[in-house]
């Protein structure tokens, strides 16, 4: 039986194509990235943190300040050409000791970051996926850590090594990743028995990959959040500490230290504590907007 060319009709250019894939393939870096830069209030504070964190490294090095010589003559001036933030009780520049309260408030914030990733996410993640006898044990030295407060720890190390950043980053180590280790270990016992985590073990992949590859990077919305509250919670416990006495001694500056000076006489030099409490609260608020958007971002579930 002979067909007629009539019975076949051609395909419209636009149904011939409704099949290709026309948007680029990306890593999960640029996808990251992508959807990062649509988040405002993200960039926002991703361009505040980059900005402090530089100027806390260079300003120091090209400034004809330092944050410990006095000159009595110029004490309790006000902000000017000459001393942007004025000048304190001693006659020391308040800008640059800004500038020098940053880069030890930044510094406890990011060692407090880099021991919740170092030690609370693979501690929490080998605990949640082991289970049983190894969880319970590993499980049980959290509690113990966390019945002492930290201040008890910062205490006894000003007892023991003295006053100042390094008592208070001792105590961050033994004390700051403890959160972080719980959420994990708690993210991982909801995932470790989905579907994803059984084709991974089907096809031999080994404990350490299932938990870097499939569990952590599953985790990461939770993880974001969390890590990214930490930074701005230990500059706040910083600044606290320095506050009432317990962090880096003078004439070494922080905000806490520079907000506790300025507290005597605050009704007439307002602008001596208005900085260095302004320092703080923008630095908070920065990584807190930039956690959030970091959440969205890198959380594998929100992906398009």
């Amino acid at each position: 039986m002979e067909i007629s060319k009539d019975l076949f009709e051609k395909v419209p250019e636009s149904e011939r194509n409704s099949d290709e894939i026309v948007r680029p393939s990306l890593t999960f870096l640029q996808d990251v990235w992508q959807r990062l830069k649509e988040n405002k209030l993200a960039i926002a504070g991703l361009s505040f943190v980059i900005f402090i964190t530089l100027v806390a490294i260079f300003v120091p090095v090209f400034s004809k300040y330092n944050y410990y010589s006095q000159d009595l003559s110029i004490a309790n001036q006000n902000p000017s050409a000459v001393h942007w933030f004025g000048t304190d009780k001693f006659g020391r520049d308040i800008f640059i000791r800004v500038i020098y309260g940053a880069r030890i408030s930044l510094t406890v914030g990011y060692v407090a970051s880099f021991l919740n990733i170092v030690i609370g996410i693979l501690y929490g993640g080998i605990a949640g996926y082991m289970g049983g006898k190894v969880d319970n044990i590993m499980m049980r030295i959290i509690d113990i850590l966390y019945a002492v407060p930290m201040m008890i720890y910062v205490i006894l190390l000003m007892v023991v090594i003295g006053a100042g950043l390094k008592s208070i980053i001792i105590a961050l180590a033994i004390s700051y990743w403890l959160t972080m280790a719980r959420i994990v270990r708690g993210q991982i016992m909801s995932l470790k028995e989905q579907e994803f985590v059984l084709a991974a073990r089907t096809l031999g992949a080994s404990p350490a990959k299932i938990l870097l590859k499939h569990l952590i990077p599953n985790s990461m919305g939770p993880i974001i959040v969390t890590l990214t509250l930490t930074i701005p919670d230990a500059i706040f416990t910083e600044s606290f500490l320095s506050f009432i006495g317990l962090g880096v001694s003078a004439p070494q500056a922080s905000w806490g230290t520079l907000a506790s000076d300025a507290l005597e006489g605050y009704q007439i030099y307002p602008y001596q504590l208005l900085f260095p409490a302004l320092a703080i609260c923008l630095t908070i608020l920065a990584f807190n907007f930039l956690g959030d958007g970091l959440r969205d971002a890198l959380d594998p579930k929100m992906r398009k």
